[in-house]
């Protein structure tokens, strides 16, 4: 997998990623192949967050939304 770490727009059904909008392409999520939950390394500030592992058109790729009020979604890795 290659890290990217870059913030995109992901469009959601409940709280689960539908489609996603990359780099000016949009793909919707076939599956969310796994889920789970990071609490953020606290002494650095970092908010927790939910991580999916998902299947977007030809795209496998692991996305990240924040907690909070913004619930800023991002790209964190791809598989190459």
């Amino acid at each position: 997998m290659k890290a990217y770490g870059q913030a995109l727009q992901v469009e959601t059904c409940g709280d689960r990623p539908a489609r996603l909008i990359w780099r000016g392409r949009t793909y919707p999520v076939g599956a969310v192949l796994d889920e789970w939950r990071f609490g953020g390394r606290w002494w650095l500030g970092e908010r927790s967050r939910s991580c999916f592992l998902v299947q977007a058109g030809a795209l496998t790729a692991e996305l990240q939304r924040e907690d909070g009020p913004e619930g800023r979604w991002w790209l964190a890795r791809l598989v190459d």
